[in-house]
């Protein structure tokens, strides 16, 4: 599900000043060599039958989710569109109102008005899209090639496999990991994400899978897991630039992820798979991500594979970028 811009409400708020933030980690130098690496690497979404890009330009990005053509704001497509005004026109719903990477707007529906939710599916598997004021609409189909790696180490290690999905949002990638045998633990802050994920399991029929649904600050919920001696396999990460925990706990990204990532080495497991982070919305290079990531790795072998996420744009071919990754893959 995470643009680039994956955050319900109560996460993409900017914190005040006053408010509490994560725990402080010393960080201390990693002893061994640096990981292996990849750069860059551009994983690729192309259309689909369950979703495709079908234009873009400018600032704006006109989409297919299931049977509902969407447009939204786009501030990296700053070329022209391709296809003519009247398929734009054809849109079920328009996002409107404020364009502001943590501002409000709302959707308005030419046609017939929609409800909250509509059926989606990602790949087989059953979920809802949503339409919701931070222009968001439950997946971000660009994590395809992620949730496909991943399910894939999940097949290929013929052993139980535990994934953590730290900032989870609805649960597709959740749900996908589930599908493939593994036992997932999936964390946010907001009740409500959590709420449509539950939700998601049932449309998925993946009710006898074991998922946990915990809410709760993803720092905190991964230092009590170091303290318990608590042991994962693959580790998501898509954490937001600026976030909230439920008790208003501050996540800012340059200042904590250091100490995440951190931390998500010492849960691991003694035979690890990977970790994945997926950054949206953020004024850095990859190769920051991917600096730290290998920093934060060294010693533990296997190659760290660094770059972006692309959507494949069906009318002219273009390639949207819309996020940085960059993932640590065991040898």
């Amino acid at each position: 599900m995470k643009p680039p811009r994956n955050r319900t409400p109560e996460r993409e708020a900017r914190p005040a000043l006053n408010e509490p933030i994560a725990t402080r980690r010393v960080l201390t130098r990693r002893d061994g060599p640096l990981p292996g690496e990849a750069v860059p690497v551009i994983l690729e979404v192309a259309p689909n039958a369950d979703y495709a890009l079908l234009d873009s330009g400018n600032g704006r990005k006109l989409e297919q989710y299931g049977p509902y053509r969407i447009e939204r704001p786009e501030g990296q497509a700053i070329w022209l569109p391709a296809l003519p005004q009247s398929e734009w026109a054809k849109a079920d719903a328009i996002f409107t109102g404020d364009t502001d990477e943590e501002g409000m707007g709302r959707w308005r529906f030419p046609r017939t008005p929609l409800g909250e939710t509509w059926p989606m599916k990602h790949d087989g598997i059953d979920y809802l899209g949503r339409f919701t004021s931070f222009r968001h609409v439950g997946v971000f189909p660009e994590q395809g090639s992620h949730w496909s790696h991943m399910e894939t180490l999940i097949r290929e290690a013929k052993r139980p496999v535990r994934v953590l999905n730290l900032f989870g949002y609805t649960g597709v990638a959740s749900l996908v990991a589930a599908r493939a045998g593994a036992e997932v633990t999936h964390v946010d802050a907001s009740k409500k994400a959590i709420g449509w994920a539950r939700e998601n399991q049932d449309l998925a029929r993946l009710n006898d899978k074991p998922i946990r649904w915990i809410c709760e600050d993803a720092m905190k919920f991964v230092e009590r897991e170091a303290r318990r001696g608590s042991r994962y396999d693959i580790i998501l990460l898509d954490p937001p630039a600026f976030g909230r925990g439920p008790k208003g706990e501050v996540w800012q990204l340059f200042e904590h992820l250091p100490a995440m990532a951190d931390i998500c080495r010492d849960i691991l497991t003694p035979k690890p798979l990977a970790v994945v982070l997926t950054a949206y919305s953020i004024r850095a290079s990859f190769f920051a991500i991917h600096a730290l990531m290998r920093d934060r790795f060294a010693g533990m072998g296997g190659r760290v594979e660094s770059g972006e996420l692309v959507i494949r744009e069906k009318s002219a071919g273009r390639a949207l970028s819309t996020s940085l990754f960059s993932r640590w893959v065991a040898a």
